[in-house]
């Protein structure tokens, strides 16, 4: 059945079955990728995918069902299913369908051109890309892979209310990893990435001159004595951070315990140099959109301004238990309960360089890379002893490159600590941006 008729009936039979009110969030994606190793194309996948959420209220409680499928079958079991759903419910404080807003603000996105491209010039790119990175540094002696994908989703939410919202996003990226030699034999490894909305923008001569930079500048790595040192960490790093820490600036998990923000509005957490963004508007973002999960109107906000935290975010069911107006941060897939998201969440750039930065520290450690993000750090505590990478601070210029060593702290304590934060703003093809930031002091281990 098509998705519109599917969603008309519905919508309709929900009405006639009992249902109080009923809103369907429906998401489809379009993804391509193709991987080269050594050459040769090794993997390649096209995927389209759809899924159908229903949530209603039934006899005062809300409840919720989805599919996958759009026929007449499952017109019927998404509503019995949110029946199900509701009278098994036993939560004390219920979502609301919401009716929406008398307007919504326009989102200004560049035109992509992603739909004209064939697989047949994806696949050019990808091997072009691949034997670009092999020819960039004669010390680079292995391209592991080189990778581009695009996606295109479209996200659909009606109710019967007469609400009735979409959205459409598309976007690429690209993806290489080389090898390079050390005089002893052993080898030294380094990756980058870049993405976009238009692939006209994709440069394979660029991509590959930065993968062969990072994989040559790593030949002279080392660790370094254990002891505290001053830290910049790259916006790349920085961007791993953030994202694993955004959920301490969720009022739901404020409200659960899970934050140590939790009732701390309007007071300094964080450095004056430190503002944090959260805007859904934001030319070209990979998180903008006019409307949240639940059809809120999206708006612009600042979370901390010059160190003092402003508002944590809200969905219409966090912001009826602290009494304020909901942020435009609902957030679900098709197949999930109602949540809390950031959408673009940065911290607004400064004004010095990344190497004024630098001269500006004098001596320190720049962060480049992080990884055990998932057991390394706790999310609630702010505690993390992270596996990293980078490079040493000597005279304010760039040193030689540092490798297995571990940077420890707290992410809360980081935020209080920030000393100057750089103009190098970076989204890494998720709604998490980041600038290269001088955090002041950190423990590291080699």
């Amino acid at each position: 059945m098509d998705k519109n008729a599917f969603v008309e009936q519905l919508l309709l039979r929900a009405k006639e079955s009992g249902l109080d009110t009923a809103e369907v969030f429906c998401s489809e994606k379009e993804a391509f990728s193709v991987m080269a190793r050594s050459g040769d194309i090794s993997d390649y996948q096209v995927s389209s995918s759809m899924g159908l959420g229903l949530r209603g209220t039934y006899k005062g409680k809300m409840g919720m069902s989805s599919t996958q499928a759009l026929d007449e079958a499952a017109i019927q079991q998404l509503i019995e299913g949110v029946k199900e759903s509701a009278e098994l419910s036993e939560s004390a404080e219920q979502d609301e369908i919401f009716p929406g807003e008398a307007n919504y603000p326009a989102v200004e996105t560049s035109e992509s051109d992603l739909d004209s491209v064939t697989a047949e010039d994806k696949l050019a790119a990808v091997m072009n890309l691949s034997e670009a990175t092999a020819s960039q540094d004669k010390r680079v002696d292995q391209v592991m892979y080189a990778f581009i994908s695009t996606t295109k989703q479209t996200l659909l939410l009606r109710n019967s209310f007469g609400l009735n919202l979409t959205a459409t996003d598309q976007a690429w990226s690209a993806l290489t990893s080389a090898i390079a030699t050390r005089e002893n034999g052993t080898k030294a490894n380094g990756a980058y990435m870049d993405c976009g909305r238009k692939f006209s923008d994709f440069d394979a001569e660029k991509i590959a001159k930065e993968t062969a930079d990072r994989t040559v500048k790593q030949l002279d790595a080392a660790p370094v004595p254990a002891g505290t040192y001053r830290v910049i960490f790259f916006n790349e790093a920085l961007c791993e951070m953030l994202a694993t820490f955004s959920g301490m600036f969720s009022a739901e998990n404020a409200q659960q315990g899970l934050s140590l923000l939790a009732g701390k509005e309007g007071e300094t957490v964080a450095s004056t140099a430190v503002t944090l963004m959260d805007d859904p508007l934001l030319k070209d973002g990979f998180a903008s959109c006019s409307f949240d999960a639940e059809g809120s109107a999206s708006r612009t906000k600042a979370v901390i301004e010059n160190g003092v935290l402003k508002t944590l975010l809200h969905n219409r069911k966090t912001a009826r238990k602290q009494g304020v107006e909901t942020t435009g941060n609902a957030a679900r897939s098709y197949a999930s309960g109602m949540t809390v998201a950031p959408t673009n969440l940065f911290f607004k750039p400064g004004e010095a360089s990344l190497e004024e930065l630098m001269a500006n520290m004098g001596d320190g450690i720049v962060i480049t890379d992080v990884s055990g993000l998932h057991a390394g750090a706790n999310v609630i505590s702010g505690d993390f002893s992270l596996i990293s990478g980078g490079y040493m601070v000597e005279g304010g210029k760039r040193g030689r490159s540092v490798e297995q060593i571990t940077v420890a702290g707290n992410f809360y304590k980081l935020l209080e600590n920030i000393r100057a934060v750089g103009n190098d703003l970076l989204f890494p093809g998720v709604g998490i941006g980041c600038p290269s930031i001088d955090v002041g002091t950190l423990v590291i281990s080699g």
